[in-house]
Parts: structure tokens; sequence; C-alpha cells
């Protein structure tokens, strides 16, 4: 799966972690003409942007060990937005780009697992996983009650 950051435009097709895309290869994407008043609607199969929190739990582990394995994730994963952490926690946020939730999810899920040994990362497990879609994602920091903007971007102590 491509990850690109929030704002910027996604091109080509993307089929998946490796699959493939729904045009030959060199093949160029029909352009489609929308009649005055018609809406133009997003062809459903197109990747589309997500917020990924994940949650990580476990044995106390000195905070220096921590900050420093999620500074190298951040590093091997250029997308993470923001990182908070404790001696026995941690919340990544970050934007994803897949076709759907299961998609994203997917991916989310095995960052940690994927990262642990080159990022000398915490045996910690998962405990705790949010995908949201870009427009509720707005629509919850418009209204007040959603996940604050990440703010500073980086790691960050809770």
């Amino acid at each position: 799966m491509r990850r690109v950051r929030p704002g910027t435009a996604s091109c080509g097709g993307a089929g998946g972690a490796g699959g493939p895309s729904s045009r030959a290869v060199g093949e160029e994407r029909a352009l489609t003409s929308v009649a005055a008043g018609d809406r133009y609607e997003e062809p459903a199969d197109l990747p589309r942007l997500w917020h990924i929190t994940l949650s990580v739990s476990g044995a106390e582990a000195p905070l220096a060990e921590v900050r420093r394995g999620l500074e190298q994730l951040a590093h091997d994963h250029p997308f993470l937005l923001t990182s908070r952490y404790a001696g026995d926690h941690a919340e990544i946020r970050y934007w994803e780009e897949a076709r759907d939730l299961h998609d994203a999810a997917a991916v989310a899920l095995r960052l940690w697992g994927e990262h642990r040994q080159t990022a000398k990362l915490p045996p910690w497990e998962i405990v705790g996983l949010e995908v949201i879609d870009r427009e509720t994602y707005h629509q919850r920091v418009a209204e007040g009650y959603g996940p604050p903007p990440a703010s500073p971007v980086g790691v960050h102590p809770f």
C-alpha cells in the first residue's frame, strides 16, 4: 500500500499491498466528462486516507529506550504524525492510504510487530486501534470532540 501525507494528491491506482492495479502498465486512465449540473463521484475502489491511532502497552521499559525506539520507528515509517509514550505504554498516530477500512486496519495491526526488531521497540502488545476516515476525523476536530490535531509532530512523553 502506498502512503501519502494528508492533503497531497494521490496519483495512479493501487491494488493493495503489492497487488495488481486495475489498469495495465502504461495504460492511461480514461477521462470522464460530467454534464453541467451532474455530480462527479469518485470510483469506489480508489484509495482513501484513514487516520490511525495505535495503542500499545506492556511491561515497564526505560523511557530513553522507548523514546529512541519510537524515534527510529518514525524514521523508518516517515508518515507517523506523532507518538506519545510512557514507560509502559505508547500511542502512535498517523495517516494511512488504503482502499477500505479493512486494509488500513490490517496495515496498522502489522506496524508494531514488523518494526519491533529494526526499531528496537519494547515487546509490548497492541491494546487499542482506531481507524477513521478523513471526513470523520475532520468532523470530530471541528466539533471539538475528536483527537486534537497532531501538533507538535514528533515523539513526546504523555
